[in-house]
């Protein structure tokens, strides 16, 4: 019987669009270089390679958690208005339909709203970070989406059941934005708002798993919760990560502030 090493759970900045394939993006051109950084180390702080990842984008939602179950996903370039070559990226990672499949049967059973889709492919917020972070694109990846409502106990929950899959070798990733209001880029004014909200959030994931589930169901609470997210929708993949991110305190593992609003990424290896 093969043996695997436990893996964590992460929560990653996925960026905007296409920015780490590109010489500019809304800003100077290094604006994106020290998350691009951060997501080239990641590989190097696994305890050992993934047998399959298992990634929760911000950039799907269905009525239910729905596990893609493709053989040879397709990209999906859920962006628009970027330069023609960032429409032609390839990143050609294997599909897992049988880890889909057990996703699923998994999420069922712990009564849970889930399904499969035979056709997803990797939407920008899957291929995009994880292009960078496993250029080799040889583990296979079953991306998982959202369910439409955005409710925080309900993505918690899905962690939980999904968190025995860590033992097993499999990565969980949730891609999403610890700061994400568009509108608010580039002022000056959005500097400090985003930080308080942001230092809200370290503490939640910083302190021990009840005190930390029970600051994240009512996230809305926090200091400037809905500037900081007009929408939860890259919000909530944190509630998956930290749902199967076990009893230990998370951990902050990057921070940095492009175009003014702090983001940061978080590992659970309890």
């Amino acid at each position: 019987m093969t043996e695997h090493v436990r893996q964590p759970a992460l929560f990653l900045p996925h960026g905007g669009g296409p920015c780490f394939f590109m010489d500019w993006t809304w800003g100077p051109a290094d604006t994106w270089h020290p998350t691009q950084r951060f997501l080239e180390s990641i590989q190097a702080t696994l305890p050992a390679p993934p047998k399959a990842m298992l990634v929760i984008s911000g950039h799907w939602e269905e009525p239910g958690f729905t596990a893609g179950a493709v053989e040879k996903p397709e990209l999906i370039f859920d962006y628009s208005g970027f330069p023609p070559h960032t429409y032609q990226l390839t990143w050609p990672a294997p599909g897992d339909p049988e880890l889909a499949a057990r996703v699923t049967k998994m999420l069922r059973e712990a009564g849970l709203p889930a399904g499969l889709s035979r056709t997803r492919g990797y939407d920008h917020g899957i291929f995009v970070p994880l292009k960078v972070a496993f250029p080799q694109a040889q583990i296979p990846v079953v991306p998982l989406s959202l369910d439409r409502g955005l409710d925080p106990e309900l993505h918690l929950a899905a962690g939980r059941v999904l968190a025995t899959l860590r033992d097993e070798g499999v990565l969980i990733i949730a891609s999403g934005m610890s700061f994400h209001n568009l509108r608010a880029y580039m002022r000056p004014e959005t500097t400090e708002p985003a930080a308080q909200f942001d230092a809200w959030l370290t503490k939640a994931i910083e302190s021990s798993a009840p005190q930390r589930n029970e600051m994240l169901r009512y996230w809305q609470n926090a200091p400037n919760a809905s500037f900081a997210h007009p929408r939860a929708e890259h919000l909530i993949p944190l509630m998956v990560a930290a749902g199967a991110g076990g009893e230990a305190p998370g951990k902050r593992i990057f921070h940095d502030q492009p175009m003014g609003a702090a983001i940061t990424a978080y590992r659970f290896d309890g």
